[in-house]
């Protein structure tokens, strides 16, 4: 008997309309249902009718319709970025790779739309939630949606790293020395440190060597950061095992500085001429001629007033570190992927991101920030035909880097100069 006779049949002998109204509901669903429940190409596995146009509609209407539901200031919270910049990552993804351009299948149906695609890597990447908890509201699979982060953060890196993840130019050092110099430390370049990220599924294998003081797997970011919390360096990927010196000593961070690349950086302190940047650190860091550390244990006023100072000052990196994880949950919980080179690619898109919201959100006012009540593949091998430092002056500048006197001299310049400035208060 068909479905249709079942019916009619079921009508007939109803007598009430409400009953009616129930009935062909409920038949019409199960019906709809028995014709979408076809197998999958996985074997033994059923395909689940999400109704992506329907998840797109919603997306679309809460956030970027002509009357939303949710303001702008629910979106940036959600989002972790205004709507402005969110779109115009959205339309260079989808410029740069096509998997995130709406297409249609086979059989002439919509597939997922690059608003629901890029909503569930943010969401991810914002809240740090598995796959599966974005299916409900965007209407995508669990095992897409981490395809989609996959390919989102690859898209970010490829598309916006050499803008956002690169060393400071000559424009930028100068803002640099200009910002130090009004807080009080000429020649300073931003402040550095580590941060840890727990790897949850590390391998067991590799655990001893990712086990550090926290006594579990680790991976280390070293970064530097300045005042307005733009991350200049970053360099991710060492075992948890390593301290901030094994990790200097792996870290390109000098690079351009030895080989004669890196931007001018001259000031004055105390009467005393420097060529050189520095950088503000904690007393691990060894006492090179680009650090200045400290006074621990500090006696006297003078000496109390330059700690007092430096310790202030080098918070700009441990700010950095609790922006990025509060607008990126994912790199504050424990990661849960299994491969290093997914890791590496999640912490540098979110860096590259959080230095494009910086970017954006530079000039506002009363921003609220609590939004939550290296490779190891070979590289491609170009042959350069820049002129190359001569290994006498490579030998020179390694030293300058790592002298002592110099360090010594620079931090004694640099008391005397917080006192000038502070010794009457």
């Amino acid at each position: 008997m068909s479905s249709r006779k079942i019916i009619n049949m079921l009508i007939d002998d109803s007598d009430s309309e409400d009953d009616l109204e129930m009935i062909l509901a409920s038949m019409e669903g199960v019906l709809l249902n028995k014709r979408r429940r076809v197998m999958g190409s996985i074997p033994g596995h059923k395909t689940i009718f999400r109704n992506r146009i329907f998840g797109h509609k919603k997306i679309f209407n809460d956030y970027f319709g002509k009357h939303v539901v949710y303001s702008s200031k629910l979106f940036r919270r959600r989002f972790r970025m205004r709507q402005s910049l969110f779109i115009r990552i959205q339309a260079d993804v989808e410029i740069f790779d096509l998997y995130f351009v709406q297409k249609r299948n086979s059989a002439g149906t919509l597939g997922l739309s690059s608003l629901q695609k890029i909503t569930a890597a943010m969401r991810m990447l914002a809240y740090g939630v598995s796959a599966d908890y974005v299916d409900e509201y965007v209407r995508i699979g669990g095992s897409t949606a981490i395809e989609i982060l996959k390919r989102f953060v690859k898209a970010v890196i490829s598309i916006y790293s050499e803008k956002y993840l690169r060393s400071p130019n000559k424009e930028d050092v100068a803002i640099l020395l200009k910002e130090g110099k009004n807080r009080g430390f000429p020649g300073m370049l931003g402040s550095i440190d580590c941060m840890h990220w727990k790897w949850k599924n590390c391998p067991v294998a590799w655990k001893g060597m990712y086990v550090g003081h926290v006594n579990e797997p680790t991976i280390i970011l070293e970064a530097i950061a300045s005042h307005d919390l733009w991350i200049w360096h970053a360099f991710f990927g060492l075992p948890g095992s390593h301290n901030d010196i094994n990790v200097l000593d792996r870290s390109f961070l000098f690079t351009d500085l030895v080989e004669g690349r890196a931007p001018p950086a001259n000031y004055s302190v105390n009467g005393h001429d420097y060529t050189m940047g520095y950088y503000l650190v904690d007393g691990i860091y060894p006492p090179w001629s680009t650090f200045v550390k400290t006074i621990p244990s500090p006696r006297d006023n003078k000496h109390k007033t330059f700690a007092a100072a430096q310790e202030s000052a080098r918070k700009d990196v441990e700010r950095a570190f609790g922006v990025l994880q509060s607008r990126f949950a994912i790199i504050r919980g424990p990661a849960r992927f299994w491969h290093r080179e997914t890791l590496k690619d999640i912490m540098k898109a979110c860096i590259i991101l959080h230095n494009m919201i910086v970017e954006d959100e530079r000039d506002a006012r009363d921003l609220d920030f609590n939004y939550d009540a290296l490779d190891d593949a070979i590289p491609p091998v170009s042959v350069s035909h820049e002129h190359t430092t001569e290994l006498m002056k490579f030998i020179q500048c390694h030293h300058r880097i790592r002298d002592r006197n110099i360090h010594s001299q620079l931090q004694t310049d640099l008391i005397e100069h917080i006192w000038q400035i502070h010794g009457a208060q």
